[in-house]
């Protein structure tokens, strides 16, 4: 069984190579699969086979899923039509390849979300179910990493903003969900499946707040802002207004339950409990206390 790993120049797609090795999946099944030739090469250390495709380009996609047993679709990484029209072209390269399975990295409650960044991943799960080609929907939740990526800045401001009021979501680390995502290929009778991935543990910005200021020994409250307050402070900071716009109708979405899981699909994949918000906010602070050190 041979596998492609789209976007594994990413994050995500990265850890999903690197937690299929854990597993002992041999390096001549795994295809690590990206548009940036350079960054592909940096792969070749973990011993995997690379090939290089483009979303928007369909030829390129034909010629990687050459003797490709299952693929995944990470998503990519700018909202769109564009982002749409790209993900069919893959869709339609799997077809024509005969895959026996095509996991695709969507968003959670898909199929009932009024986030516009829910838009595309909604198209797109439709043009999957109408392809015929067998799939997975990995519904993954928010990244504790979108948080804990910006604990210098919540301390240089002793604040975290957002407008999601007291709504709660369920944040998971990218490397619990790239371990479930290497589960589900490496599983059996994935196709037509749906999962809704999320941390075990319901979380709001006010309890991300108070998780800083634990690890930290710095006071860090969450300052809850209107929702056009809060795009224009994201633009403030130097955030291109149309993604502050995206950012700030992401909080209203969680403030409306809407990047919450209900069940324990991630954990129950994981085998264990999932990283907690806690032990994600420790240990980026502590990386972070010692980048400064």
């Amino acid at each position: 069984m041979t596998l492609l790993i789209t976007g594994a120049t990413g994050q995500l797609g990265r850890l999903v190579v690197e937690s299929l090795l854990e597993r002992d999946v041999p390096v001549g099944q795994i295809v690590a699969a990206g548009r940036d030739a350079d960054k592909l090469a940096a792969l070749n250390e973990l011993g995997v086979q690379t090939r290089t495709l483009d979303y928007a380009d369909p030829a390129s996609l034909r010629e990687a899923m050459t003797g490709i047993d299952k693929v995944l679709l990470i998503s990519g990484n700018i909202p769109g039509p564009q982002r749409v029209a790209q993900h069919l072209n893959v869709i339609e390269a799997a077809k024509e390849a005969g895959v026996e399975l095509l996991a695709y990295t969507s968003i959670t409650k898909s199929e009932t979300s009024t986030m516009a960044l829910a838009a595309d991943h909604q198209a797109t799960e439709q043009a999957l179910r109408d392809s015929g080609v067998p799939f997975a929907m990995l519904r993954n939740g928010w990244y504790l990493e979108n948080y804990t990526d910006q604990i210098a800045g919540y301390l240089q401001f002793g604040s975290v903003f957002g407008s999601a009021g007291e709504g709660l979501l369920s944040a998971a680390t990218r490397a619990d969900l790239a371990e479930a995502t290497a589960a589900i290929l490496l599983a059996d009778g994935q196709a037509g499946t749906v999962h809704e991935l999320g941390g075990d543990e319901a979380m709001s910005l006010e309890d991300l707040a108070r998780e800083i200021s634990s690890a930290t020994g710095q006071t860090v409250t969450y300052q809850d802002l209107p929702e056009e307050d809060f795009a224009r402070l994201l633009v403030g900071a130097g955030v291109p207004e149309p993604f502050a716009q995206i950012l700030a109708d992401s909080d209203r979405g969680i403030s409306r339950g809407e990047l919450l899981v209900e069940g324990n699909d991630l954990a129950t994949l994981l085998g264990r409990p999932t990283t907690s918000l806690g032990e994600a906010v420790r240990a980026a602070a502590g990386a972070l206390a010692v980048e400064g050190a």
